[in-house]
């Protein structure tokens, strides 16, 4: 009589953790070989880096979010854990790239720079919140105190998200559509 399989014993197509590790590797390494072939200089493949980053913590965010609904506690751990590593990087690269070059700003003086300030404004503020509340959420689950984590996480989580998302959304104003807007 053969024992069950466990769960470290299942395929790699069995493991949610690693297709969504595998996808994201299969987005960014083509669309960053894409930016060296054309020649851009880091200066400018450092902010789409950058939102990459955020775009996979999002990622990581919407599955351990998921993942935490259905009772998939191991998921759920391993996709927040690397939503913090994420946003980690994103955070330890965003100030790299803001201590050599400063501040971009937005070329527009219309609608669409009142929007972007307006998006702006509200991510660099929940940003702020968000590094305390994300460590101390990862800190409470790690030492086991899980009402504690669960009532700190039903704030963080949201806001975390809403972090990530704009992020990106910061990236794709400041970057191509301002490019496309105002030539």
């Amino acid at each position: 009589m053969t024992p069950p399989a466990t769960a470290s014993a299942r395929p790699f197509y069995g493991k949610p953790y690693a297709w969504i590790v595998f996808a994201l590797f299969l987005l960014a390494v083509p669309l960053v070989g894409y930016m060296v072939q054309a020649g851009l200089r880091w200066d400018e493949m450092h902010p789409a880096i950058n939102a990459m980053l955020n775009g996979s913590s999002t990622v990581f965010l919407t599955a351990g979010g998921l993942a935490i609904r259905r009772r998939q506690i191991a998921l759920h751990r391993a996709c927040m854990i690397s939503a913090f590593v994420a946003s980690s990087l994103f955070l330890a690269s965003y100030l790299t790239r803001y201590a050599i070059s400063g501040t971009h700003l937005y070329p527009g003086h219309g609608w669409d720079r009142t929007l972007y300030m307006g998006i702006l404004l509200s991510h660099m503020a929940l940003a702020m919140a968000l590094l305390p509340l994300s460590v101390r959420t990862l800190h409470l689950a790690w030492r086991g105190r899980f009402d504690d984590h669960r009532r700190i996480a039903r704030w963080t989580w949201p806001i975390w998200m809403y972090v990530s998302v704009t992020g990106v959304l910061v990236y794709l104003m400041l970057y191509p559509i301002a490019a496309a807007l105002h030539p």
